[in-house]
This record gives structure tokens, sequence and C-alpha cells, in this order.
């Protein structure tokens, strides 16, 4: 079986386990104090299941108990089809059951490498969807895959309706998706991290090991996002999510994490 990182949740091309995890070794990362250590998709389907429940409208799909970094993959519908924002590293029957159940998957985007887990056995249980990487980060690819589309520039349209955002700050390719329906939703991931008041988000290069973006990095994404209009934000972690004004949350964190690091 193909080893996983039980501290970042990345799954390798190697059929055995390798010395080290370089997603770990990054300086965004860490490595255990007990040294690193892997497991497999089987192993994990023994041990973990997943927590399926809507958020805030969207359907969010994490593991329980927690594993690796927590985060949680959401499924962004629209009249086009469904795509997965963001991945987690558990994917078993009863996953494949509840997305088929509103009408499986036509595509995958990851908002940056900490969430590649297993994307490619997402793709392959939906019949081999493409996964939607920014070509920035193409090198923190640790299992290469068929499926994967690494697009350039600034902004993509996997679907109608939702639009790619290359954002940058916590990496280079980092992305943001924005859907228009409604009043409009942002889906986030870490890239701006939903603070737990919920009334701001924040920005970091790493938030484990507390190192901050500098003004270019933050201006960069607050320029990024600007032509698009947005109620909701949707966060990496459940019960993470800004239910309204998403704009002027924006905004005004822009300004007091400026203020803050000046």
């Amino acid at each position: 079986m193909r080893p996983i990182c039980v501290t970042c949740g990345t799954q390798y091309e190697d059929e055995h386990p390798r010395s080290s995890c370089p997603v770990c070794q990054d300086e965004r990362q860490w490595v255990r104090w007990e040294g690193q250590a892997w497991t497999d998709l089987t192993t994990l389907q023994a041990e973990y299941s997943a927590r399926i429940a809507e958020d805030h409208g969207v359907l969010g799909i994490d593991v329980t108990p927690h594993f690796a970094i927590g985060q949680r993959a959401l499924l962004v519908e629209t009249p086009a089809g469904n795509l997965l924002w963001d991945c987690v590293s558990l994917i078993d029957a009863e996953v494949i059951a509840a997305i088929e159940a509103r009408g499986g998957l036509v595509g995958i985007a990851i908002s940056h490498p900490h969430y590649y887990t297993t994307m490619a056995d997402w793709s392959d249980a939906f019949g081999g969807v493409p996964i939607h990487l920014h070509a920035d980060d193409a090198g923190w690819v640790q299992r290469p895959h068929p499926s994967i589309r690494h697009w350039t520039g600034e902004t993509l349209s996997p679907l109608p309706g939702l639009t790619l955002i290359r954002a940058g700050g916590h990496f280079e390719g980092a992305t943001v998706l924005h859907r228009e329906e409604g009043r409009g939703d942002l889906f986030v991931g870490d890239v701006l991290q939903v603070c737990q008041d919920r009334r701001f988000v924040s920005f970091m290069r790493s938030y484990p090991n507390y190192i901050p973006l500098n003004t270019a990095a933050v201006r960069r994404i607050e320029t990024a996002l600007a032509p698009f209009r947005y109620e909701r934000i949707h966060g990496a972690f459940r019960e993470r999510s800004v239910a309204q004004d998403g704009e002027a949350v924006v905004a005004r964190s822009v300004e007091r994490y400026l203020a803050a690091i000046r």
C-alpha cells in the first residue's frame, strides 16, 4: 500500500515507507517529536471514519478521530455538476455513497499542497475526474496521476459559475474558489484562515510555526479577491465559516493584520 504521512496526510507514490516526508520538513510544517511515521489508506479505513455534515449550506467531510491536519473537504454543488474543494486522506464506501447521492463529482480542486492527501484515490473513485492544481505548486505533488491538471495564470473556471483564483501567500500557487450562485461564496482553505470568532480572517505563511505573511503578500491576496462578490466564506475546518458580510470581513481583516505587523 502507498504510505501516508500521519502528520500531514500526504500520500506518496512509493509502495514502501520513506525515511522522511518533504512536506513536513518544509518550514510551514513540522516533524513529530517521535519522528516520521506512516500509515496507509486501508489502515485509515479500519481505524477512522468520515464525519459528513452540512455547514452553512455546504456538505463537509472530515475525519474522526482527528487525523493529520484535520481539514475538511467541501462539496461545491452547481447546476453544471459538483466540484470537491480540498481533500482529506480518508475515502471509503460511505463517503462515495454520500457524494453520489448528491450527484457525484465532475472535478476536484485543492487550495494548496498540505491538502493534496489521497487526491489520486478520490479521482479514481469518481471515474478519473480532473484534479485542478496550480502549476506554481507542481513540485509538491508526491503521487503523480494522469488526472492532475496543472493550471497557470491568475484564474481558471473549472465549471460554469466557479472560478479558481490564485491568491498566493501560504504557497506560491495557493488558491481560493469563488461560486457566483446567490450572493456569492468564497472557499478559502486556510489561505485565508477563518478566525475562531468568525468575524475576521487571518493570513500566515505557517500557522503551526507562527510565520506571518508580509504586507505585499497580504495586499496581493486583497487585490486577487477584489473583482469578486461574496457573502459567505467557508474555511478549512469544521464550523469555521463566515455567515454574512464576507467582503467586509476580508477588508477589515486585511487592515487589522497589516496594522498588527507594522
